[in-house]
C-alpha cells in the first residue's frame, strides 16, 4: 500500500470519525444553532415526580450478642451457660412512600431490624419519627408509618408483565450520601438460590446499587414503582452491575397482609419437589427445562385437593412462567392464605390449569410432614419451654414413626435449626426450607438441650 493512498485512508478515517462522533454528540449533548430550543430526552420530567416518594431512613437500636460459657468455666467459677452483651447500634437505608394518605413507608427489614427508634427524612428536608407496623425477614420486607400531610406516593407497577431488556432507574441514599439515581436495565426475572433470604424472586438489574440503597425504589420509565432494592452482589459490598430488587407485586401482597394482619400470614400449597432440568425433562418425556416438578403431594393440603399429583410439571402460576421450584415457593408463600391460584400444569403430556386454594401456612398447630418428611408423624404447635421461650412444640408424637427415628420425643420443644433460632411454626418451616444439606435440630428436653441430626 503506497503512501499517498494510507494518507487518503488516515484522511478519511478522520473525517468518518468526526462525522460519526458529532452523530453520537447530538444524540446526548444539547443541540446548537437553529435547534437550540428544542428539548433533549432526559429522565429529569419523570425523576422530578418519583423522587420525592424516595426517603432517607436512619434506625437506632440494641443488638443483643449471646455467647455460650464453656461448661469448665462454669464448673470452677458458676454461672449461667451464656453471656448476654448488648451493644448499641445506627444505620442507614431507603425507604418508599406507597400510600401517602396513610403515610405508609416500604422498606427492607434488614434496614429496621432491632431497631428501637427509626427516622424517616424526606427529600424536601422534612424529618418524622416512624412506627414499624411489621415486618417479615424471610422476604426482607418491613411497613413503616408516618404522622405527616402532603406526601408523595409511589404508583405500583404490575412486576409481571417487565420483561428483560426493559429500562429502569435505581433510586435511594448509598453509602449515607443525600438522594442518588442511577440507570440501567432488567437484567433478569425470577433470580433465586442466592441465599440472600429464605424466600427468593428477585429482579436482576445493572443499574448501580450500592450500601444504603437498601429499601430504595426500583421505577420503571413511567415512575412505577417495579421492585424494592435489596441486595448487590459484589466483593466488598459495592456496585459490579448486579443488584437485586423485590418485585413490587410480592412486596404488595406481603405489606396488604402486614397492613391488615400486623404479620404475614404465608400461603401453602402442599408439594415437595425439584427444579426441571434436561435430565428430569427427559426422564418424565416433558417438552420443557424450565418449572417445577411435584415429587410429593401432601394429604389433604391445598394441592391435594385441586387435584395435583406427584409426577406433574408447573410451569407457571397466573400465566407467569416459572424458571424454578424456588420461584414457584416465593410466590406461593407471598400470596397470602386463601389466595386464589391458578397454576399451569404439564402431566403426561397435556397441558392444564388447576385452580387452588391456599392454606394458612402459619397455622398454630400442623402435621409435621407438611413441613418436612423426617418428621413424619409428629404433630407441632407454637409453644414454650415452660421457662418462658418460645419454640415450637411436639405435642403428639407416633411410635416407631421417622420423627420418633430421629430423636424427637413428646413435649419436646425445637428451638433451633443449624443454629438459628426458631420460635414459632412459621419460623421452623421456613428455616427448614432455607437449609440444605445436613440439618440439625436445636431442642430443648426438660432442663437441657441437645441437637438432633436430619441427613
Amino acid at each position: 500500500m503506497n503512501k499517498r493512498f494510507r494518507q487518503m485512508l488516515m484522511v478519511s478515517g478522520i473525517i468518518v470519525g468526526a462525522f460519526g462522533l458529532q452523530m453520537h454528540a447530538s444524540a446526548a449533548l444539547p443541540f446548537f444553532g437553529n435547534d437550540k430550543d428544542k428539548e433533549v430526552p432526559s429522565l429529569a420530567p419523570m425523576l422530578e415526580q418519583a423522587t420525592p416518594a424516595v426517603v432517607s431512613i436512619a434506625v437506632e437500636g440494641t443488638q443483643t450478642a449471646r455467647q455460650q460459657v464453656p461448661e469448665m468455666f462454669r464448673y470452677f467459677f458458676g454461672g449461667p451457660q451464656e453471656q448476654v452483651q448488648e451493644r448499641p447500634f445506627r444505620g442507614l437505608g431507603s425507604g418508599v412512600i406507597i400510600d401517602a394518605d396513610k403515610g405508609y413507608v416500604v422498606t427492607n427489614a434488614h434496614v429496621v431490624q432491632n431497631a428501637d427508634e427509626i427516622t424517616v427524612k424526606l427529600t424536601g428536608g422534612r424529618v418524622f419519627k416512624a412506627k414499624k407496623l411489621g415486618e417479615d425477614e424471610q422476604s426482607d420486607i418491613a411497613l413503616l408509618k408516618i404522622d405527616a400531610n402532603d406526601l408523595t406516593a409511589l404508583p405500583i407497577a404490575n412486576s409481571d408483565k417487565i420483561r428483560v431488556g426493559d429500562f429502569v432507574v435505581a433510586i435511594g441514599n448509598p453509602f449515607g450520601l443525600s438522594q442518588t439515581v442511577t440507570s440501567g436495565i432488567v437484567s433478569a426475572l425470577g433470580r433465586s438460590g442466592l441465599n440472600i433470604g429464605g424466600y427468593e424472586d428477585y429482579i436482576q438489574t445493572d443499574a448501580a446499587i450500592n450500601r444504603g440503597n437498601s429499601g430504595g425504589a426500583l421505577v420503571n420509565l413511567k415512575g412505577e414503582l417495579v421492585g424494592i432494592n435489596t441486595a448487590i452482589f459484589g466483593p466488598n459490598g459495592g456496585n459490579v452491575g448486579i443488584g437485586f430488587a423485590i418485585p413490587s407485586n410480592m412486596m404488595k401482597s406481603l405489606i396488604d397482609q402486614i397492613a391488615e394482619f400486623g404479620e404475614v400470614r404465608r400461603g401453602l400449597l402442599g408439594i415437595l419437589g425439584s427444579d426441571v432440568d434436561a435430565g428430569l425433562a427427559e426422564a418424565m418425556n416433558a417438552k420443557v427445562n424450565i418449572g417445577a416438578f411435584v415429587s410429593e403431594v401432601q394429604p389433604e393440603s391445598a394441592a391435594a385437593k385441586a387435584g395435583l399429583q406427584a409426577g406433574d410439571i408447573i410451569t407457571a402460576v397466573n400465566g407467569r412462567n416459572l424458571h424454578s421450584f424456588a420461584e414457584l415457593r416465593a410466590k406461593i408463600a407471598s400470596m397470602g392464605a386463601g389466595a386464589e391460584v391458578e397454576l399451569t400444569v404439564l402431566r403426561k403430556g397435556d397441558k392444564m390449569n388447576v385452580e387452588v386454594v391456599l392454606d394458612d401456612a402459619t397455622q398454630s398447630e400442623v402435621t409435621a410432614a407438611q413441613i418436612h418428611p423426617a418428621l413424619e408423624g409428629a404433630t407441632l404447635m407454637n409453644g414454650d419451654d415452660g421457662a418462658g421461650n418460645a419454640g415450637v412444640l411436639v405435642t403428639e408424637l407416633q411410635r416407631n414413626s421417622p420423627a420418633a427415628r430421629i430423636g424427637l420425643q413428646s413435649d419436646d420443644v425445637i428451638i433451633g435449626v443449624n443454629r438459628s433460632r426458631v420460635t414459632t411454626v412459621s419460623e421452623f418451616r421456613d428455616a427448614l426450607d432455607s437449609a440444605t444439606g445436613v440439618i440439625a435440630l436445636n431442642v430443648r428436653r426438660g432442663n437441657s438441650t441437645l441437637y438432633l441430626v436430619i441427613r
